[in-house]
């Protein structure tokens, strides 16, 4: 692909971190956040998908706390993210209000995510959400996730907004902060540190460059960007690490401005969303669909409807991945399955308003969605 060919992007996720909404005596920003809420909502009602991952708990809860609890230990830092968390949503609310535009709160830790059960509920709820025209804003959850638990926290939400935009299939994720981008050398140190305006590659050089953050109240500093942007471009995401404090920055980011550091992915989400189910589905496993469920995943993009179905080979629990066959055994696709075969198998041909008559749940009409699901 030629490197100056210029993505189009639809689906967008930006995460800022502490220091960026946080003033230097400890405060929330609000009016800062305002200006971040404006440029959101404005490209949301041109039609981008917006997704808003925000640090900044624990901060809104020192605000509220000063002098009675501190941040010294994990378990302050649970209390001040609980009597905080509330208080910055409140902030987002009223803010994204002011442009007639509902959000919705999304506390997630890595539990969540790496669990099989909870990556399908959690992505399945963020895409009928951007489809319902809601803009998700998400948090690390701070209250259960703790350093002590190994592997248990994303680090300053950098690699959590990584993880989140690899799972709803963005195209393009924006990490802002009050550094610049990537410079070749540690400006904080070399007067004569250059910006690096594109990344093509990232390897071993580059982690060499990730030098110490300047920001001054959240966790994560450069090292942590960078691992959240190997993350994303390996699920074809491009990558802009940029300066928040810039006027208007994300819009002229969108529009294409020069400003920050643009780590460009190689392939599309398509194609490592692809590569991810083939390398997690489940051999001696399949669905065996009729003609008509073929035409309507082949023709019309549909979702795999259990009215469409023939029978199932092997077991498999609900948030596997499946292959889709058709009754001569050709391979159509695969998908995470919303249904366990034992459920699957009590409503193979039914109608999708009779699935809970026949289970007495209803995990959804599809027995696979459209959205998890990749066409071989």
């Amino acid at each position: 692909m030629d490197k100056s060919i210029k993505r189009e992007y639809k689906r967008i996720v930006v995460k800022v971190g502490t220091s960026l909404i946080t003033s230097r005596d400890d405060y929330l920003d609000e009016n800062f956040i305002k200006t971040l809420v404006s440029q959101i909502s404005d490209l949301q009602l041109a039609g981008y998908q917006m997704i808003f991952v925000s640090s900044g708990a624990v901060a809104a809860g020192r605000t509220a706390m000063k002098g009675i609890v501190n941040d010294a230990g994990e378990l302050d830092r649970q209390v001040l993210a609980a009597v905080g968390q509330g208080r910055l949503i409140n902030v987002y609310e009223k803010s994204f209000e002011a442009h007639s535009i509902i959000t919705a709160q999304a506390l997630l830790s890595k539990r969540d995510v790496n669990d099989r059960l909870g990556y399908l509920n959690i992505r399945n709820t963020l895409l009928a959400l951007l489809a319902h025209g809601v803009v998700p804003i998400i948090n690390e959850n701070d209250v259960v996730s703790v350093d002590e638990l190994t592997g248990e926290v994303f680090g300053d939400n950098d690699n959590l907004s990584a993880l989140v935009a690899s799972m709803i299939d963005a195209d393009l994720l924006i990490i802002l902060g009050r550094i610049d981008g990537m410079y070749d050398k540690d400006p904080n140190i070399y007067s004569d540190a250059e910006l690096i305006q594109t990344v093509f590659e990232l390897d071993s050089n580059i982690d060499k460059l990730a030098g110490p953050s300047i920001d001054f109240m959240g966790r994560g500093g450069m090292v942590t960007k960078i691992e959240a942007a190997k993350l994303a471009i390996a699920s074809g995401i491009d990558v802009i690490i940029a300066n928040g404090t810039f006027e208007s920055v994300i819009t002229k980011l969108i529009n294409g401005d020069k400003i920050g550091t643009l780590f460009k992915s190689s392939g599309s989400h398509v194609e490592s969303r692809k590569r991810w189910m083939l390398s997690r589905s489940i051999n001696e496993v399949k669905i065996i669909v009729d003609d008509g469920a073929v035409k309507a995943l082949l023709k019309n993009k549909s979702s795999l409807l259990p009215a469409g179905l023939i029978d199932i080979e092997g077991k498999f629990k609900r948030g596997d991945v499946v292959s889709i066959v058709d009754i001569n055994n050709n391979v159509i696709g695969m998908g995470i399955s919303n249904y366990d075969s034992l459920d699957i198998d009590k409503i193979t041909g039914v109608q999708s308003n009779k699935i809970k008559n026949v289970l007495g749940y209803h995990f959804g009409d599809e027995v696979i969605h459209r959205n998890n699901m990749i066409l071989l």
